[in-house]
């Protein structure tokens, strides 16, 4: 086999290897014999780049054994063998008429898969995976329905015992979806039958987009671009009854903070701006809960900017705010050039359909910015299955999409070229559950609407179950971090006394 090879793997049964090497596919044949002493070949292949699939299927025939190995659908070989996208390879002393020819073509053919998946690989930017929209996509399509179960179970956890069951949606739902081009997926978390409270569903929406024009645009019409591309799938969001719907960070404009350029401070507005005025007749139409995280103009102090969530009630009326509590200042990510740490504390809002909480981004980093107000039920963040476990309640992870590229190069602070743009916004949003089950993502590269029933009641079922309030040292947390915050502070070190002799 050549240096080049990347991948030998062999079947479970010993049998045949496949060598997958960068620019060929070969398959070599190791001898076996059937209960009858007669001569056959077993076979096992790969697939794609960076996926081993395993496991063959045997079937007996009068006199003859036959192996079959599951190329996949990615070859794009029908009618392999007796089963689609099964090849049978060897029986006998012969091999059976035509298949040796179908064998050599779906080599071909996977080989130019191969080539193609490697090429767009290299080339591509628009952040899918071997163009594939996610992971879990990738997986679904690569592996057979036995391995993806277990391997599914493993990234994404169950839910009561259960898989995370997707729900149907509306045909109209559907339509708009297809017809503006953005993800489309909905789930289900349950929570086990209780005797003395009713199941307390609550249907909730995250929406992930990209810009819709160029960052070279005029500051106006990219925002009325936002507003209009973001439109349908609120509609959607809305059809399919969704209760409470979050948008991403900043989602009115282009994610600037990292060009530290004083310009796009004009994408500021007040809480009562135009972005919350668009939102609020959409929330009274659908009777939708619509958190909307903006560029906040405080007119009333001096026109201080600040990272902000607006609360809009399902009636259009604003709730309340919050402001990020975390900057971060770490190479593209030195948002302080714009706004400081916000000054709302960590607030609860209680809406008609459960209490929410909001974390922009930075937040996760600090555990006691997702234990510090136990009231909620709903917590919406960038990225916090650990806090969904740690605190019992529901996150709703939301990250953008697309790639940005401003008009003048910026550099990060680390001695590497500059650079005009942030790099890829990977999207994937998606929901956890107190239970560590999660959802899977949406896409890495499109608009989408991601769409979850989720029984509250869940929360303290967890809560019970795992006693983590019970066990919890609030008093000891509480006096360390009196201590800790004083100009006096010392580390409680108990050093080894042969130590230092």
């Amino acid at each position: 086999m050549s240096k080049t090879s990347q991948r030998q793997s062999r079947d479970s049964c010993g049998g045949n290897k496949i060598y997958v090497t960068r620019n060929e596919i070969r398959a070599t044949k190791q001898r076996r014999y059937n209960s009858r002493g007669e001569e056959c070949y077993w076979s096992h292949g790969g697939v794609i780049p960076e996926i081993s699939l395993c496991g063959c299927v045997h079937a007996r025939g009068v006199g003859w054994e036959f192996v079959f190995k599951q190329l996949g659908d990615c070859c794009g070989a029908p009618g392999l063998g007796n089963r689609g996208g099964w090849a049978m390879l060897g029986v006998g002393q012969k091999w059976i008429r035509g298949e040796r020819e179908r064998w050599r073509e779906t080599e071909r053919r996977l080989e130019e898969k191969t080539g193609k998946a490697q090429s767009s690989d290299n080339s591509s930017n628009d952040g899918s995976i071997c163009g594939f929209d996610s992971l879990h996509r990738l997986l679904h399509a690569s592996l057979n329905p036995q391995v993806f179960q277990e391997v599914n179970r493993l990234i994404l956890g169950l839910n009561c015992g259960r898989a995370v069951e997707p729900i149907y949606l509306p045909e109209p739902v559907k339509a708009l979806s297809s017809k503006h081009d953005f993800d489309l997926q909905a789930f289900c978390f349950n929570a086990d039958k209780e005797l003395l409270r009713e199941s307390r569903m609550v249907r909730v929406g995250l929406i992930q987009n990209s810009i819709a024009l160029p960052t070279t645009a005029p500051f106006g019409d990219q925002k009325r671009a936002i507003f209009q591309k973001l439109r349908p799938i609120i509609d959607a969001a809305g059809a399919a009854g969704v209760n409470i719907l979050c948008l991403q960070e900043a989602w009115t404009m282009p994610f600037a903070f990292c060009t530290r350029e004083k310009r796009w401070c004009e994408f500021a507005e007040p809480v009562d701006g135009e972005s919350t005025l668009f939102l609020q007749d959409l929330a009274k139409k659908y009777n939708m809960v619509i958190i909307s995280p903006i560029l906040e103009r405080d007119v009333k102090h001096g026109e201080t900017l600040w990272n902000t969530a607006v609360i809009i009630g399902n009636h259009g009326n604003v709730i309340g705010k919050h402001r990020k509590n975390h900057i971060p200042r770490v190479g593209d990510f030195n948002e302080s050039t714009y706004y400081m740490e916000g000054n709302t504390g960590h607030p609860v809002f209680e809406t008609a359909y459960g209490k929410i909480a909001l974390n922009q981004c930075g937040p996760l980093r600090f555990s006691f910015a997702h234990s510090i107000s136990r009231g909620y039920l709903l917590l919406f963040s960038q990225c916090a299955r650990n806090a969904a476990i740690a605190n019992s309640y529901f996150v709703g992870s939301i990250n953008r999409v697309g790639t940005e590229v401003f008009p003048n190069p910026f550099t990060s602070g680390d001695g590497k070229p500059q650079h005009a743009d942030f790099g890829h916004f990977y999207g994937s949003s998606h929901f956890s559950a107190p239970d560590a089950s999660c959802t899977p993502s949406l896409s890495r590269y499109k608009d989408g609407l991601i769409i979850s029933d989720m029984d509250l009641n869940l929360c303290r079922q967890l809560k019970d179950k795992w006693g983590f309030r019970m066990t919890a040292r609030y008093e000891l947390y509480a006096e360390l971090l009196a201590s800790y915050v004083k100009p006096d502070f010392e580390p409680q070190v108990i050093f080894d006394p042969l130590l230092h002799k």
